[in-house]
């Protein structure tokens, strides 16, 4: 019990250090999100107003952040408490959309979320699904807007995951990052936006 809530609040407490802000003003002394109409401080907006170091830095920790307190509390010494996985799993996403350290005003949680899915290897088959998923609504039935097909492959995920994974903290860790994703997504603007859905054999 006090194993999953030490790991807890340091997952959540590391998911709060946004990487984007913090390398783009190491690297340039400018914050991207000042610049970017969404003012996301993720991966994306990171290569694409800081360049391409201030990317692949903040991309690295974001995976990192997650990977990490993940990975520690599955591999300690003493045994993790199956229950507890799935809030240590949640933990750095909630903490990188509503991070402590940035008034609860962060990014959308999609690397992070698959940095912690990393931190479960060997145990491949979470991350590969929403991989999978992603690269279905991305190169074979396309979503527009971008807020749109990320609420899709969440719940997509979310659902394939009881399917694959019953009854496991896993696929009850994923549900809650889906739950938090999908409260950012739809408290920002672009969710507005007409929806589209394409076909891309068709074209």
């Amino acid at each position: 019990m006090y194993r999953t809530l030490l790991y807890t609040i340091l997952g959540y407490l590391s998911g709060s250090l946004l990487f984007a802000k913090f390398f783009s003003h190491l690297l340039d002394g400018e914050d991207i999100t000042e610049d970017s109409p969404d003012k996301n401080p993720g991966v994306y907006n990171a290569f694409l107003y800081g360049g391409k170091l201030c990317g692949i830095l903040t991309l690295c920790c974001d995976l990192l952040k997650g990977i990490l307190p993940v990975y520690l509390y599955l591999n300690a010494p003493s045994p993790a408490a199956g229950g507890g996985l799935a809030l240590v799993l949640a933990a750095p996403v909630l903490g990188h959309i509503f991070p402590l350290w940035h008034r609860f005003r962060g990014g959308k949680g999609i690397t992070v979320t698959f940095g912690v899915l990393l931190g479960l290897l060997p145990k491949a088959g979470p991350v590969a699904v929403l991989a999978c998923v992603f690269l279905f609504f991305s190169l074979v039935v396309k979503i527009t807007p971008n807020c749109h097909r990320t609420l899709f492959t969440y719940l997509v995920s979310a659902v394939l995951m009881v399917v694959f994974f019953p009854e496991t903290p896993v696929s009850a860790g994923f549900w809650i990052i889906t739950a938090a994703v999908a409260a950012k997504l739809l408290s920002g603007s672009e969710i507005r936006e007409r929806c589209e859905v394409k076909a891309l054999w068709k074209h």
